[in-house]
């Protein structure tokens, strides 16, 4: 896992990161640090904690305003032999056992 170093209302952080996932962290980075500024700038609360929070908050509530993603779908299952074959065709094939088997009186 990769190491970056961020700023989120002027103190440092070093936060893990995937491969490939830098852009999309850096980001969420500036969103939550515009969010907490915007607090802070507000002049009511002055504490970090209650800032962070307020922005998380605050952020959670514009995700559960988006309309849900629709759910992937799944993938087609394969048709199974049965399934896959048609009436007519399950016809002459039961037509082909009972000849084979019709001079057998030996029936299970």
């Amino acid at each position: 896992m990769k190491q970056i170093e961020v700023s989120i209302m002027g103190n440092s952080y070093r936060l893990g990161c995937p491969e490939g996932g830098e852009k999309l962290l850096q980001e969420a980075v500036a969103r939550l640090d515009k969010e907490m500024c915007g607090i802070r700038d507000a002049g009511k609360i002055k504490a970090r904690e209650r800032i962070a929070v307020l922005a998380a908050l605050n952020l959670a509530y514009l995700l559960a305003q988006r309309p849900a993603a629709p759910a992937p779908k799944p993938a087609a299952e394969p048709e199974s032999t049965a399934s896959a074959i048609d009436a007519s065709q399950l016809d002459g094939l039961i037509d082909k056992l009972d000849r084979a088997l019709e001079h057998d009186g030996h029936l299970l």
